[in-house]
Formats: C-alpha cells, structure tokens, sequence
C-alpha cells in the first residue's frame, strides 16, 4: 500500500464490484459517507449524505459512526475531523485540494488581520485549518448574509478569501467589508459572453448562478445562492429549463430530483469545455473510496491547536446558523 501520491495506490482486483464493496465496507468499518454535490454522480449515489458545505459540516457535528470518508476535497475533510477530534476522519484523496483555499495563505492573511486591526474576521468554509484558526466566524454561500447581517451594521469585518462572494454580500447589505483578494479558479472562468448566446438559445431558461461568480454574470441570474439553495429553487420552481453557473456536480442531483427539467451547465471561457468542472473534486473515484475505506488511509489529521482554535468559529457558524433556522 502507498499513499505518497494522496490516496492509496493498491491494485484493485478485476472484476471487483466497486459499488458492492465499498457498500459492504462501510457497514463492517460503521463508516459514514458524506459526499459534497460536487462529486462525481456515481459517488454521490453512494453517499449516505450529500449537500453543500453547511450541511456538510451540520451532519459531521451530530453523527455517531465513528468513522467519516469525506468525499469532497481537504479542506472539507479538516472541517469534519476539527469538529469530530475523536473520529477517525478519511478522504479518498489528500491532494483533492481547492483553488480559493489556497489563494488564502495563513500567513499572509494574518499580516491582513493585523493591518486592519479591531476588524470582527469572518472566512468563508474554502480555507484552511490555519486561516479558520485566525477567524472569528466561519461562515458558507448557504449562510454568509445572514451571519454577516446578525452583526451590528457599525462592525468593522474582514471577509476572505473569496472577493465575489464578498462583493455580492457588500451589494445586498449595504456593508463595506475588507476583502481578501482570492476567487475560485471554476466560477471565475464562466463566459459572460457564452451565458448571454445561452440565454438567447434557450429565452424561457432560468438563470441560476453560485455568489462565487464574478458580478457580470452574478448581475445575469434569475436566482443567486449556495448549491443547495439553486437546487432548491430548481425543485421547487413553475420553471421547466435552467441554465447552471457553478460547478456540473449539482447537475446530477438537479436531475435526479427534476426528471422532467432541463438543466443546461454554463459554459466556461474555454472553448473546449461544455460544463465547468473542478479538477480537485472530481480526483475522487470510486476505486479511490474503495481503497480508502479498505485501508482506512488517508487520514486527515489537524494538530491539536490549530483544530481547537479553529473549532470554535465553526462552532459559532452552526450555532448563529440553527438560531436564524438555517
């Protein structure tokens, strides 16, 4: 076994049935499966939950099994462990690694909170063990308004890392939050020009977008919010054709849940892509969950003081979260 590569490089027998398996390890380890609705379609019909970060990390707090597979990318799975110390916490590939997260060096985000001293930190779930160790309060897509308006409008905040989220959320709130100057990589590159040729192929088509995008398109959509919330219009919306800006995971579940809608990926600025894809959450595979619950390797692991440091603003996210009902 070899997990230099960030997951385990063990041989997977021909013939094996992945699906068979991975379902018959998970109840000889009492593992639980979270997935987020990024993954790839297959994993997600594996899953024992799937949802967007919020959720995620609302499951985590409250499961019993003692062991978790986060299928998702890392920072994700250091969410999971900090607010489970005492459960084992696995992720079929340690180098599944995020974009924005990594635009957010801990470092250099402290150097940022102590040039804006007596600022309230907020940071959004995209960042590391060590940014969240640097926060006041974690905060997701799902919940970033509502926790950003239960605080006095006079609050002085740094948000970070993502400045279109936190554009989007200075636009509707009337705040002026400091923001860090990071964005992710996949909702960044959605063609304005692309989605505009979209709207006038398919004029009936709703617009749905994740606040990650930039304004010009943000500025496009019918509806703006978390994967979850997209989803949740999309089920509960009149409307039979949508066209998606974030990122072709959600398709799946869109699908799943609507089979009589259409769902349209928009497209990237690469002329090669239909859909917009993260490369780090799709470096999950199945054989990748097999072997991970098979040897219970990668671990993920956070040293004990950057874990309880960074609990806590994650503790407080779900604890403002479930008193706004969110």
């Amino acid at each position: 076994m070899n997990i230099e590569k960030g997951y385990v490089d063990a041989p997977v027998e021909p013939g094996t049935d992945l699906v068979a398996e991975i379902k018959r390890l998970k109840k000889e380890k009492n593992a639980v499966i979270l997935a987020h609705y990024y993954q790839k379609g297959e994993i997600q019909d594996l899953a024992d939950y799937i949802g967007d970060s919020l959720a995620l990390a609302q499951i985590a707090s409250r499961l019993d099994e003692p062991v978790i597979v986060l299928c998702g990318v890392n920072f994700m799975g250091e969410t999971a462990k900090m607010l489970c110390p005492d459960k084992k916490v696995l992720i079929p590939d340690l180098s599944a690694g995020c974009s924005l997260a990594d635009s957010c060096k801990a470092d250099e985000f402290k150097e940022f909170i102590e040039a804006n001293p007596g600022h309230t930190v907020i940071s959004y779930v995209n960042t590391s063990a060590a940014v969240k160790s640097l926060t006041d309060i974690v905060v997701t897509s799902s919940n970033a308004r509502q926790i950003v308006e239960s605080l006095s409008e006079d609050t002085p905040i740094i948000f970070g890392p993502d400045r279109n989220l936190g554009n989007y959320i200075n636009s509707i709130t009337g705040r002026s939050m400091k923001l860090w100057n990071g964005a992710c990589h996949v909702h960044e590159q959605f063609s304005v020009e692309k989605l505009v040729e979209l709207k006038k192929e398919h004029p009936m088509a709703k617009v749905l977008a994740h606040p990650e995008c930039p304004r010009q398109l943000i500025i496009l959509a019918d509806k703006v919010g978390s994967t979850a919330a997209l989803l949740k219009y999309a089920v509960e919306s009149e409307e039979k054709e949508f066209i998606v800006a974030t990122e072709s995971g959600i398709l799946h579940e869109m699908r799943k849940r609507c089979p009589d809608k259409t769902f349209i990926p928009a497209a990237p600025n690469d002329s090669t892509c239909a859909c917009n894809d993260c490369g780090y959450m799709k470096l999950n595979t199945l054989e990748k969950l097999y072997n991970c619950l098979r040897y219970e390797q990668p671990e993920v692991n956070v040293d004990a003081d950057t874990a309880a440091r960074g609990r806590k603003p994650i503790e407080r996210m779900l604890e403002i979260s479930a008193k706004l009902g969110l």
